[in-house]
């Protein structure tokens, strides 16, 4: 019976080194493959617009200006919080008056997601209108501005957002831009953001 598990033991070992052995003597041909299948792919645009998006993760706060409410420019400050989440395929965007509390049934709270849907960089706004529009996102050929058009809305249309722009000034400053319907009347908010952390 000792024999019958030696030789088992020993078929088995043989094997293992047979098949250790194989995978360790390679062709030229199989390492030249090997290299290239390791070789990263080139990113496309949209994949390249959502990692400019990315880069913006942090905290931001700057002033507000609405040229056609110009009783809302100039208060207080805009907190901007973005954030990479869902192993970085998902970015969350979320407003709020700088220095008020995190209580979204007092304080405006609008949260948007962004993340690349097939060949479309997409942002989902959840509105505090109780809606949410759809856009669609495309980078600038400098790489500095992804500019994002409507496409649809889920809820009324009424009151919506219906177009956004984002321009990297520099690694802590950046401006966003957003166009809000007020049934027919496009009202325009620019946000002079600068990184606080």
């Amino acid at each position: 019976m000792k024999s019958v598990h030696f030789t088992l033991y020993v078929v088995l070992l043989s094997l293992s080194a047979v098949a250790f052995a194989q995978t360790v003597q390679m062709t030229d041909t199989e390492k030249s493959d090997a290299q290239k299948s390791s070789v990263a792919p080139v990113p496309s645009e949209v994949q390249k617009s959502f990692a400019t998006m990315k880069s913006l993760a942090g905290e931001w706060e700057g002033p507000v200006t609405v040229p056609e409410m110009p009783q809302m420019s100039g208060g207080k400050p805009t907190h901007a919080s973005l954030r990479v989440t869902s192993r970085g395929n998902a970015l969350v965007h979320e407003f709020q008056e700088a220095g008020t509390p995190l209580d979204a049934t007092k304080y405006d709270h609008p949260v948007t997601m962004l993340y690349v849907d097939g060949d479309q960089l997409t942002l989902v706004h959840y509105c505090d209108a109780g809606n949410r529009p759809r856009m669609t996102g495309k980078m600038s050929p400098d790489g500095k501005t992804v500019e994002f058009e409507f496409k649809d809305i889920s809820g009324s249309p009424e009151y919506h957002m219906h177009h956004s722009v984002f321009t990297i000034i520099d690694a802590n400053h950046h401006t966003e831009d957003w166009t809000f319907m007020m049934k027919d009347k496009p009202i325009h908010a620019h946000f002079d953001l600068r990184r606080t952390n």
